[in-house]
Order: C-alpha cells, then sequence, then structure tokens
C-alpha cells in the first residue's frame, strides 16, 4: 500500500487495488471505516486529524450569545430558535450566569435526507461578577433571550486602573 493512500486528504479519491481484485473489499471497508470515524468527530465539535470542517465551526458553542457592558449594567443576549421561555432556565450563582435548556427533536423529522440543525441539552455560564441580584431580569422575544444585570456600586470601586511603564 502506498503511503499517498494512508493520507487524510486522499480520501474522496479513488484508491487503486494494489494486489487485484481480491484486495478491493478490504479498502472499501477501510474507506468506511475512515468516513465512519470522521463522522464522528465531526458530531462532537472536533476536526478529525487536525483537519477544519467549516460546517461544524462553533457548534460547541450553542447558543451564540452576545454581552454589551456598560458602567453601570451588562447585558447578555442568547439565541435560541425555536424554543419558548419554558424551555430555557436562566440561574445567576457565585459570580456566573447559566443559561440552560433544551431544544427537542420534532417527531415528523424522521423521512430528512440532511439537516444542520442542532438538537440536545445546552448549557452557557458566562461569568458577570458582582451585580444587584435584586435587579436582574430576562425577557424572551422572538427566539432572543435577553438578561440584563445591574452592577454594585462597589463593583465600580474595586477597578483599578494600572499604568503601564517605558
Amino acid at each position: 500500500m502506498a503511503m499517498r493512500e494512508l493520507k487524510p486528504w486522499n480520501r474522496g479519491r479513488e484508491l487503486s487495488a494494489p494486489f487485484g481484485a481480491a484486495f478491493s473489499p478490504l479498502m472499501n471497508l477501510r474507506q468506511e471505516m475512515d468516513r465512519v470515524f470522521d463522522d464522528t468527530f465531526r458530531g462532537f465539535g472536533l476536526a478529525p486529524l487536525g483537519l477544519t470542517d467549516r460546517i461544524f465551526e462553533g457548534a460547541t458553542a450553542w447558543p451564540s450569545v452576545e454581552i454589551t457592558e456598560t458602567d453601570k449594567q451588562m447585558k447578555v443576549m442568547a439565541e435560541l430558535p425555536g424554543l419558548d421561555e419554558k424551555d430555557v432556565e436562566v440561574k445567576l450563582a457565585d459570580g456566573m450566569l447559566c443559561i440552560r435548556g433544551e431544544k427537542k427533536e420534532e417527531a415528523g423529522d424522521k423521512e430528512r435526507q440532511y439537516s444542520e440543525r442542532i438538537y440536545g441539552r445546552f448549557e452557557r455560564l458566562i461569568a458577570v461578577g458582582d451585580v444587584d441580584e435584586s435587579k436582574i431580569s430576562a425577557t424572551f422575544k422572538n427566539g432572543v433571550l435577553a438578561v440584563t444585570l445591574e452592577k454594585m456600586p462597589a463593583a465600580a470601586a474595586k477597578e483599578k486602573r494600572i499604568p503601564i511603564k517605558h
């Protein structure tokens, strides 16, 4: 077997059977096993053998969040398409905001051929620091969760600018 046949970037090419037609079923089996392992790694958000797959980049960081911060408050927005408020749980503990939930697969989708949709449980932890727990609010509209956290007055006082010396 030539070394070029073992390289993952040659996987899409047709491999020749070096020992005649009798060896071809073994080559087919190896190609199928390579495909199964590559698909398995892709499902975990990992690229097989260090190669990248643009379709699955960022799948491990679902839901996507946007964080804005001012001197007085912090706002966290999470995109949760296809979910309702009852599917999402928001908690605050030890300076960490936890957004957790589950997106369930529709029952009538068994005949689909291909899907890039994401299903299953999710959890995002976001460090928010010292916030006033009595002034936290959350809204959910059009699949976007918005959590507004008011900062503690003492939190701004803890900040100290450090001068950089030449």
